[in-house]
């Protein structure tokens, strides 16, 4: 946002409100190489300490925001703090939903959303030999990877039949369970946890399951989805529903905030309604949109395409589309070898594609999803000798 703001050509004062001490970060590799320590904290910064001081933008990292008062046009900080503002944006992102069940306030249980986080749970995987993990999405498998690079002995438990059942397609599911079952991972489905085991010291032991089994456990990570930020859009009296709900231009109903990424509720020609996504490319591509608003230039419409990517056992799973409405699919390449894509049809229409270290198909899939009519067929997709970037290429 403040970015795009300033490249739109808003010269007058940009101030950036974070409660994370540190500089704006990116969140992808929490679960995976700062975790596991291929990468160090200094490589995760969106933007260098320099960039902010050339774009004379005022960086106020580790102050908590307790209030928006509209009527005045300021921000309340923790402690009484008062900051103007002509226009402002908002990008609060989500919070993790935390166990509400017996012994869930435990120690020992962690989740895995910030640097802290991470920070946390490598100090205390240094006394820890199991770990289960609660939630077979995205989150809880990549943690679940990089555990066992460590040489953990992980456990997944998830509620459902297969894994990432709410983001990917069935095939794609049962590939990656084999995957993680031939790493190691002991994968546990139609999982219902009763209650957080308790070592009679106040820290968790593992868990006991509905059907009366007890996984014993040195430590536990939870990661059962998140909730959208709403707090101080709610507080505030900005509308909300699942999300702070904003138009095609990130406005929220004050004309004078505007919001962007996961913490928004938007409209999406790819789900035929409101949308709100976790997603680094909405997060991205709708926050330019906002950052030209708040400038006072008028924007083009956000509709971008929704892309998202997963890396699990050192595999590549790039996603463009969204695959809720899909009732048929095709699939092209090496499945057996691990380089192959998803075709995702609603009918006979291309709504998305689910690629596994192919990320030809990938760019091929985006350019054509961002066509209006995604002139795509599931005998096209299916046959290995046609082109689909060249087609892409074509029919853009």
């Amino acid at each position: 946002m403040a970015a795009s703001a300033r490249d739109a050509g808003w010269e007058n004062e940009i101030v950036l409100l974070a409660e994370d001490a540190l500089l704006p970060y990116h969140r992808p590799p929490l679960s995976k190489g700062l975790l596991t320590g291929k990468i160090s904290v200094a490589e995760i910064p969106l933007r260098g300490e320099s960039w902010y001081e050339k774009n004379n933008i005022v960086r106020l990292t580790g102050r908590r925001v307790t209030a928006v008062d509209r009527q005045r046009h300021r921000v309340i900080l923790q402690g009484g703090e008062q900051i103007p503002y002509s226009r402002l944006g908002l990008a609060t992102g989500a919070r993790v939903r935390r166990l509400s069940l017996p012994g869930g306030k435990l120690d020992g249980i962690l989740y895995l959303r910030d640097f802290a986080d991470v920070e946390k749970l490598k100090s205390q995987l240094r006394h820890t030999h199991s770990v289960v993990v609660i939630g077979g999405g995205f989150i809880g498998l990549e943690v679940a990877s990089s555990l066992c690079k460590m040489g953990k002995k992980v456990t997944v438990l998830e509620t459902f039949q297969r894994l990432m059942p709410r983001a990917v397609s069935s095939v794609i599911s049962g590939w990656f369970g084999r995957r993680h079952t031939e790493r190691g991972v002991n994968l546990i489905f139609n999982a219902r946890v009763e209650m957080i085991l308790n070592d009679g010291r106040g820290r968790a032991a593992g868990v006991l399951l509905s059907n009366g089994q007890k996984i014993a456990a040195d430590l536990i990570v939870a990661g059962i989805g998140v909730t959208p930020a709403v707090e101080l859009a709610k507080a505030a009296d900005l509308t909300c529903s699942d999300g702070i709900v904003v138009d095609s231009l990130t406005r929220t109903s004050d004309p004078f905030i505007f919001a962007a990424g996961d913490v928004t509720n938007h409209p999406s020609v790819f789900s035929g309604g409101q949308l709100r996504l976790e997603s680094v490319q909405n997060a991205t591509d709708q926050a330019k949109v906002a950052g030209q608003m708040l400038a006072g230039i008028a924007s083009i419409p956000y509709d971008g395409v929704p892309w998202f990517w997963s890396d699990q056992h050192d595999v590549p799973l790039q996603i463009v589309g969204l695959a809720s409405s899909a009732d048929n699919c095709v699939v092209r390449g090496d499945y057996a070898g691990g380089k192959f894509s998803v075709f995702s049809f609603s009918g006979r229409k291309l709504v998305c594609i689910e690629s596994v270290d192919s990320s030809r198909d990938h760019v091929a899939g985006r350019k054509l999803l961002a066509l209006t009519n995604a002139r795509l067929t599931p005998e096209e997709a299916a046959d290995p000798q046609f082109d689909l970037l060249a087609a892409a290429r074509e029919r853009s």
